[in-house]
Parts: C-alpha cells; sequence; structure tokens
C-alpha cells in the first residue's frame, strides 16, 4: 500500500479558529470577494479559491446554505454546484493544462473535512511529479504561483458566465 502525506497542511489544521467561525458563510456575507478570492457567485453556490491550497489552481464550489452533507443538498444545489465543478475543471484545464484533476467532497473531520459543517467541493489540478523533493524531503510545499495571480486570471472566465 502506497501513503501520500500532506505535512504542509498542519499549518492550517493547528492555526487557531473560532468555533462558530465558517469561511463558506462569513467570507460571501462580508461582500469583499476579490480580497476573499470569491471568483464566481451563483444563485446557491459559489467558487473560491483556497487559502491553504494542496495545489497551486486548488479551488471549491460551496453552496451558500450552512449544510454538512450532500443528502441535504435540494435538486438546484446539487446541479449548480455540479455545473460549476465542471466550469471550473474547463477552466483550470484552459489556464493550467493539469495533466488531471482530484475532485471531492470530504464528509466529516476523520475524512479530512477542515470545516466539516459546512460542505463543499474540491477541484484540484494535478501535474505528473508535482509532488517532488521539497515536499519529500524538505517538508516544504512549493507553490509557483500568487493566489492573486491567479484569481486576476481566473476571474474574467467566471463573469462571462454572468452574461
Amino acid at each position: 500500500m502506497k501513503q501520500i502525506w500532506a505535512p504542509w497542511r498542519m499549518e492550517y489544521l493547528k492555526a487557531e479558529k473560532t468555533a462558530d467561525e465558517c469561511i463558506f458563510c462569513t467570507l460571501p456575507q462580508a461582500g469583499e470577494d476579490e480580497k476573499n478570492l470569491i471568483l464566481y457567485r451563483g444563485s446557491l453556490c459559489f467558487v473560491i479559491i483556497n487559502r491553504y491550497p494542496y495545489n497551486t489552481g486548488h479551488l471549491m464550489v460551496s453552496p451558500y446554505r450552512h449544510i454538512s452533507c450532500v443528502t441535504l443538498l435540494v435538486q438546484e444545489e446539487i446541479y449548480e454546484m455540479n455545473e460549476l465543478t465542471r466550469k471550473c475543471v474547463e477552466f483550470l484545464r484552459a489556464d493550467k493544462s493539469p495533466h488531471g484533476f482530484n475532485i471531492g467532497i470530504n464528509l466529516g473531520k476523520c475524512a479530512g473535512a477542515g470545516f466539516e459543517d459546512h460542505i463543499h467541493t474540491h477541484i484540484v489540478p494535478r501535474w505528473h511529479g508535482d509532488t517532488n523533493f521539497m515536499q519529500v524531503l524538505a517538508d516544504t510545499r512549493v507553490h509557483p504561483e500568487e493566489l492573486q495571480a491567479l484569481y486576476n486570471r481566473l476571474g474574467p472566465c467566471f463573469q462571462k458566465l454572468k452574461s
């Protein structure tokens, strides 16, 4: 059995959080989309860049409603989450030319959910060899792109969805 280690995530896991804090609720309400890296607001769901990405280009799609499980989604939310996930793949593929994607939903803390009470889909571009000696030997994750640069490039793609 092969093992995959992600020690760079420990910074996020150890970060102090308010018990009631839910970024998927508070960030859309703040109205500062560029600062909070919100790329797109649909009628029921939104797209946000992960501030603690597993890989460059890591996006998330979340409903506005504070719900914890796929079984609680209504049909319209399911459709919009899936459609926005599809658009994320399309836009990331055009922008970054990844070799593949990891797409998934972590339900529950033991499954890796950082915000277990608010469901969200992860879209993570992947490249052959994207785990290299820096992660393995130096316990350091190298992100070749600033989050703001990613926002500036992908933002216009998502804005076209509104027209």
